[in-house]
């Protein structure tokens, strides 16, 4: 799946997960470091301070998108991007992102960072070593309107594999769903109108991604069948 041309302007779906299927999240704080930065790795800004104000971040999410902290930050993200995430879902041993490059290399760079600065607070948390993904993370070219409204309702059904969120995704808090129905706790950070705008409104999105056989009917998305 990688041997594609990934070029400005389009939109990819990117996954990738932990080696043997393991967990790849195992606390609040893996959840809420991950999410951090893709987010803000959007750009090849460096951020300061990176551990405590993650720390900050842990049981307030909210705070991601408006951290007195990350305030300058947040607006220098948004105006030297590299991708714009569009949506994204985080399972505990898997995640899911779709994202458009905006820049020439531009989600090779961002993947890099971002995998590459978990890895290592993963394995300096857990006192681990090697890899900790399953290879090279998956890319697929996202071809049409169609395929992008579906994938993202795919994306956002994931939640559905865990017991404790059967039927209650929209508000599993480590994905985009409640911000394509709801207010969006991110702002600029993550740009789901995209999607929206093919649904027409937030309401139809909804009853879109409910009555969906996304994340039902697998065979749709072969490629995702191990995952």
């Amino acid at each position: 799946m990688r041997n594609i041309k990934i070029a400005p302007g389009e939109y990819y779906h990117i996954y990738n997960r932990g080696v043997n299927k393991q967990k790849i999240f195992h606390d609040r704080s893996d959840w809420a470091r991950f999410l951090f930065l893709i987010l803000y790795f959007q750009s090849p800004l460096k951020v300061s301070h990176l551990g405590r104000v993650v720390k900050d971040l842990i049981h307030n999410l909210g705070l991601i998108g408006q951290h007195s902290v990350l305030t300058n930050l947040r607006d220098e993200v948004v105006k030297k991007r590299m991708v714009e995430l569009i949506a994204f879902c985080l399972m505990p041993n898997h995640f899911h992102l779709i994202i458009k490059e905006v820049e020439e290399g531009g989600i090779a760079s961002y993947m890099q960072r971002v995998l590459n600065a978990y890895a290592k607070y993963y394995n300096t948390k857990y006192e681990k070593s090697g890899h900790l993904f399953q290879g090279p993370y998956g890319a697929v070219h996202v071809e049409n309107d169609n395929q992008l409204i579906y994938l993202s309702a795919y994306i956002h059904r994931n939640p559905r594999e865990l017991s404790d969120w059967y039927n209650k995704e929209e508000s599993y808090p480590w994905s985009s769903y409640q911000d394509f129905i709801g207010e969006n706790r991110y702002g600029d950070l993550l740009l789901p109108d995209i999607v929206l705008v093919q649904s027409r409104n937030k309401k139809k999105y909804h009853e879109f991604v409910k009555a969906s056989r996304a994340k039902t009917f697998d065979d749709e998305l072969p490629y995702l069948e191990d995952l």
